[in-house]
């Protein structure tokens, strides 16, 4: 068993707990992908007319993963804490009007040190995204350094909110046409910051905010906010088949119109 005195040890649980954050977004991704399924046919429909090798193979591997971290989850020491009151509409559009202060105010602060997507970059991102958008956004790769969580952390924390997502394990967050890289830029995280770039430009600043804010008041998890579990679904289809290319604006366009944000 790992003790965080041991200095091996620690390297070990970095180490762990990075390759459990990969674990959880492809399983974010398969979630995701499962939802579609949900919301397109019943259970009924999927059993009588499922291909019935997939079928057999995607229940014994959620039987699988169901008992593996059910046996973890039965291990995680109990935190006794009563659910957070509902917030009054009030209290939410302070929230909204926080986070939209602190987007705008980062994407001033980088845009300056950003810069333009090199044309290979461009060229492995389009046609997923326009000329217009790859020509716009811009990039800063942080040396030494991590975004820092916003200052109106400790209040919201107050307020009852235990998951608010740790910025600083973050590989990158986009503000506006501006994605800042934690780590070194990638094919996939650059994808990923795009797609948000890309739901800025269509939601605009206070509108995507605002589904943001709800979206996890709703799931009190991060990764549940449809905004952000569209982003992964997407990088998920990204990164499966690259002969069926596809445009990220079309996608969301139509998650805007069936009102799925």
């Amino acid at each position: 068993m790992y003790s965080w005195e041991n200095p091996d040890d620690r390297v070990a649980i970095v180490h762990m707990n990075s390759e459990l954050r990969q674990a959880q977004l492809e399983l974010l991704s398969a979630h995701c992908a499962t939802h579609q399924l949900r919301l397109r046919f019943s259970t009924d429909d999927l059993a009588r007319f499922g291909q019935r090798d997939i079928l057999r193979k995607s229940l014994q591997a959620a039987a699988a993963l169901s008992e593996y971290y059910t046996s973890i989850e039965s291990k995680i020491p109990a935190v006794e804490a009563e659910p957070p009151a509902p917030l009054p509409e009030e209290r939410i559009g302070e929230a909204i009007e926080l986070v939209s202060s602190y987007l705008r105010d980062q994407r001033e602060r980088y845009f300056h040190s950003a810069a333009p997507l090199t044309q290979h970059q461009k060229a492995l991102m389009w046609p997923y995204f326009s000329h217009a958008l790859l020509d716009q956004v811009r990039v800063v790769e942080l040396n030494g350094e991590r975004l820092p969580n916003p200052p109106f952390y400790a209040e919201a924390r107050a307020l009852g909110f235990a998951n608010l997502p740790e910025i600083t394990h973050m590989h990158s967050l986009t503000f506006l046409d501006v994605v800042v890289f934690n780590e070194k830029v990638t094919e996939r995280c650059l994808f990923h910051g795009l797609v948000h770039a890309v739901q800025f430009e269509v939601l605009g600043l206070e509108r995507y905010t605002e589904l943001f804010v709800r979206g996890f008041i709703n799931t009190k998890l991060h990764f549940s906010v449809p905004l952000e579990a569209h982003a992964f679904s997407l990088e998920s289809k990204f990164m499966g088949s690259r002969a069926h290319r596809f445009s990220v604006e079309d996608q969301i366009r139509l998650w805007v119109k069936q009102g799925r944000y």
